[in-house]
């Protein structure tokens, strides 16, 4: 199922934008006790039956063309160039580029026809990882890929594989495709003639390297879809195929190319082993996200931070030679890169530590779990802001959802819209995750500069809407029908995420969306803005706009 978004207007034009959509007929908002509840919930109602005649809002389809979301695809093929350059270092795919050689080599022709071979190989690999992630996203529709990438099985199912991988690495044991099939693969690019013969051959290379760049396509293919972007999963490998292809293709056209290159033996290994490490500090990520959506509450910031400080001086001690695996060769002198790259991982492991006593370590901002799972912060906890009405004690839903450090947030629509009408004040609606990592980045990096925390925690009332929370229940009367989702609303992730489609026409977070009491945008809503003062514009911009009103 695709969802396709609206185009939004660019960060330029924010209070031109006062616009927006109804709210689905079959939303309900139950009645609360006080006064000022009640008066906010006729207005959600009336809000709702002002807009009763376009009863086709929740089914239109949905497209999205950002500025923030260029950037997120330019992000996501550029990480996926990234993971092509360093998978073409992996052991399994080096060792390819004289078995390249030796195939050319006996196709060899005209100069010009072994160019144009040689390049038709380099687009066979594109195709081929492109339609790879094409696939994914036909498979499983941007939704549900959105969807899979929060849930809590997905993310603790990842740990585990990666977990696999790097023990892989490490040389436990070698993770390959069948045998038979890849021979088979093999014996049809060599009785293949003309083009044929070099897309298989390119197949072969995709195949037999599978067990190094697994993990790697794995990881791009879980950020990209985590964006709710239909394009995401075919760009990211776009960028990791092009990345791949390049020396391959040039390595077909220049014979001579391989007796530059090193030959393959232990470096390659090093390599390996490294990436071992690497891996085993990546999967911790998932397995932080699994801990949020499960709310288990026992990996928090400290342990993750303890494991990278161990994890990277290990892998610093490895590069000096000190630890030594089974299928290692001898190292009778440190080199000049080894001994810089050793420094880099203990000089990383120190700049972590100091996070064990509450230091942002901003490197980390989205990756580690967020600031309010730390148990100890030197100089203590900072207490949130007060309100210009004593904020209440306990919100709904805060036995298992938490506001950053140091802000008050509300985390039901409908008990934060009857305190933003009570204390006369503006909406920050936050859709948020557990598993975004975005969101933890601007809560960890931006929300913490000291104007945009003003704005936020005085002059706004903060409502965010976790998407991909599934333990929380909506009262039985606000459950319906989801056009978008193609299913009932029975959790607070599933009502929030299907709120934000039919009112606000998106389905990515994080999303920010600045609204008065009517529910309406102040601003045109954003994503994430990593410029502090940008975004500090931004509230301020919606800010005026609400103020002039009153």
């Amino acid at each position: 199922m695709f969802l396709a978004l609206p185009a939004v207007k660019s960060h330029a034009a924010f209070a031109q934008d006062t616009t927006s959509t109804s709210l689905p007929d079959d939303i309900v908002f139950t009645e609360v006790g006080s006064a000022q509840d009640s008066a906010a919930n006729k207005i959600v109602k009336d809000t709702t039956q002002a807009v009763k005649k376009d009863t086709t809002a929740a089914a239109k389809p949905i497209s999205k063309t950002t500025e923030t979301e260029k950037l997120t695809l330019w992000q996501t093929f550029i990480k996926g160039l990234f993971g092509g350059f360093l998978a073409f270092l992996m052991p399994c795919i080096f060792p390819m580029v004289p078995l390249t050689i030796s195939y050319f080599t006996k196709r060899a022709g005209s100069r010009k026809k072994g160019i144009g071979q040689a390049i038709i190989y380099g687009i066979s690999i594109i195709v081929i990882y492109v339609v790879f992630g094409l696939l994914i996203t036909l498979l499983f529709g941007s939704s549900k890929l959105n969807e899979l990438s929060s849930s809590g099985w997905f993310n603790f199912a990842f740990f585990i594989l990666l977990i696999v991988f790097a023990i892989s690495f490490f040389g436990a044991f070698e993770i390959t495709l069948p045998s038979s099939f890849v021979n088979k693969i093999d014996q049809k690019a060599d009785s293949s003639k003309g083009l044929g013969g070099i897309f298989f051959m390119a197949a072969s290379l995709a195949l037999v390297s599978f067990s190094c760049t697994g993990p790697i396509i794995g990881t791009l293919l879980v950020e990209a879809s985590s964006k709710g972007n239909v394009l995401g999963p075919a760009v990211g490998m776009f960028g990791f195929a092009l990345a791949l292809a390049l020396p391959f293709t040039l390595s077909a056209i220049f014979p001579g190319f391989l007796n530059s290159m090193p030959k393959s033996g232990g470096w390659l290994n090093s390599v390996k082993v490294c990436l071992g490490f690497l891996e085993l500090a990546l999967a911790l990520k998932f397995l932080s996200a699994a801990d949020l959506v499960w709310h288990w509450e026992w990996f928090d910031r400290e342990i993750f931070l303890c494991l990278w400080i161990v994890i990277f001086v290990l892998m610093g001690i490895y590069l000096l030679g000190k630890l030594k695996f089974s299928h290692d060769s001898d190292l009778p002198y440190v080199s000049v890169p080894r001994l810089f790259l050793a420094i880099l991982s203990f000089s990383f492991a120190v700049y972590i530590l100091p996070g064990l006593w509450g230091a942002p370590v901003s490197v980390l901002s989205g990756l580690a779990p967020p600031m309010n799972t730390q148990d100890f912060i030197l100089g203590g906890n900072a207490p949130a802001a007060a309100s210009s009405s004593e904020f209440p004690a306990k919100v709904k839903y805060s036995d298992v959802l938490h506001p950053p450090r140091g802000f008050n947030a509300f985390f039901d629509l409908e008990e934060g819209l009857a305190y933003a009408k009570k204390v006369n004040k503006p909406m920050i609606i936050d859709f948020t995750g557990h598993a975004c990592v975005n969101c933890r980045k601007m809560e960890d990096k931006i929300w913490i500069d000291p104007e945009v925390g003003r704005l936020i925690k005085e002059e706004f009332v903060l409502i965010q809407l976790y998407v991909d929370e599934r333990s929380a229940k909506v009262p039985a009367n606000q459950v319906h029908y989801s056009e978008i989702l193609r299913k009932n609303t029975e959790d607070l992730g599933a009502w929030n995420a299907d709120f934000q489609a039919t009112k606000y026409n998106s389905n990515s977070q994080p999303f920010y969306v600045l609204a008065g009491h009517d529910l309406n945008t102040l601003v045109a809503p954003q994503g994430a803005i990593f410029d502090a003062k940008e975004y500090a514009l931004y509230l301020q911009s919606a800010l005026d706009i609400f103020k002039g009103k009153k």
